[in-house]
């Protein structure tokens, strides 16, 4: 049986934070924990850059080094080879959002190639990854999901999305590296999952480098993945599952009440917890076929793989499974399956102070959402610094 422990070692999951890193988190997770205080504090930081206020720098020293690697890849090379020491790996998120223009869509491709290309370079760094609406406008794969008549224009504006995902998932093949693309809202996911299909069938053949994002706060998923496992086996090719719980589920309710149709959002938190396990589960159990990443901060989610993992005699280190957490949350779970020699990885987002903010808003807003996850949080920040006063103390009155 494993142990229900395992995840409990504050010592390893904060062996890397200084004090003052500590108090931070501690400061900053108790602040996510008053949800009118995430709301007013995102509307002051959108008004301060609004009108170019100088907040950049209290950003960066507070939220931005809590939830995100650094400016550049350089930046981020300190935090991921520290990581890299403790056997927890890194995919590196140039976390950009909201670029609108054929050549920002370009210039977001190429730089998903370079850090590609970076991966290839760096052990530490162990996939890639791109979100779809990064290298083209929602609207068009909106469009092509609800089968959407095109104008010439937009036929040409969707052939270059597809072949931005070709020649990203080409190079990410050339190269040996791991690549996969973002879930998004279901309005435009239909386009984005036949695509990756579409990839997945041309350079998955013999091995698994291309993943697609599945969230599995949509009830459809588990059906959706034994569709698809039915179709590799006839054809050929093997399937790469990154599996999320979802981050729209406010969205998605709020767009089907507003247009009268039946939400394709799982009832309550519960059945979205059993949504997601059932589809970890069908991959754990089918990984001649299927490779999976598992991406989740839900303690009972990892004990259920692990034990999973053990009842079939999966050495903990098998190449087809991969656990992952967001940089700056759940250190407990990361840094203790890295220890017990999972393969464990940080999602490290980096990018410009003022450029990141988006994603950084969406990261407080959700983590105060997210029932029971800022408590939680709170609880282990708050016990290790109990921990390293009462070491401390031993250790002075030794002397």
């Amino acid at each position: 049986m494993i142990r229900k422990k395992i995840f409990n070692n504050t010592k390893a999951a904060f062996k890397l934070k200084s004090d003052s890193e500590l108090d931070r988190a501690i400061f900053l997770f108790g602040l996510m924990g008053r949800p009118s205080l995430v709301k007013a504090g995102s509307a002051l930081t959108k008004f301060s850059l609004k009108f170019h206020l100088p907040v950049e720098g209290l950003i960066k020293k507070t939220i931005f080094e809590q939830f995100c690697g650094g400016v550049t890849e350089k930046d981020c090379e300190p935090v991921t080879q520290k990581m890299y020491s403790e056997n927890l790996h890194a995919i590196l998120d140039y976390s950009v959002e909201g670029k609108e223009t054929e050549e920002e869509f370009d210039a977001a491709m190429e730089k998903k190639l370079s850090l590609i290309e970076y991966a290839k370079d760096h052990d530490e760094v162990s996939f890639a990854m791109f979100k779809p609406t990064g290298i083209g406008r929602f609207e068009i794969w909106e469009k092509v999901s609800e089968k959407i008549s095109l104008s010439d224009a937009e036929k040409q504006e969707w052939e270059n999305v597809r072949k931005r995902v070709e020649t990203l998932c080409q190079r990410a093949y050339d190269l040996d590296v791991r690549l996969y693309a973002d879930g998004e809202e279901t309005w435009m996911q239909t386009a984005a999952d036949e695509l990756m299909e579409e990839m997945m069938r041309k350079y998955n053949k013999e091995k698994v480098l291309i993943y697609n994002t599945l969230q599995c706060y949509r009830w459809d998923r588990l059906q959706y993945l034994k569709d698809l496992h039915e179709k590799a086996k006839k054809e050929g090719f093997k399937i790469g599952a990154k599996i999320v719980r979802g981050a729209y589920m406010e969205k998605e309710n709020a767009r089907a009440k507003k247009l009268g149709y039946p939400t394709p959002i799982c009832e309550s938190k519960e059945a979205t917890d059993v949504n997601f396990n059932s589809v970890m589960s069908y991959c754990l159990n089918h990984l001649d076929d299927i490779n999976v990443f598992i991406g989740t901060h839900n303690e009972v989610s990892n004990y259920l793989a692990l034990q999973i993992m053990e009842d079939r005699g999966i050495d903990h280190d098998d190449p087809r499974i991969w656990f992952s957490q967001l940089f700056g949350m759940s250190d407990h779970l990361s840094y203790n399956l890295a220890r017990k020699e999972y393969n464990a990885v940080k999602l490290v987002p980096f990018g410009p102070v003022r450029d990141v903010v988006p994603y950084l808003l969406r990261r407080a807003q959700e983590n105060t959402s997210v029932k029971g996850q800022t408590g939680r949080e709170l609880s282990l920040l708050l016990e290790e610094r109990k921990r390293r006063k009462g070491d401390k103390s031993v250790k002075h009155t030794r002397e």
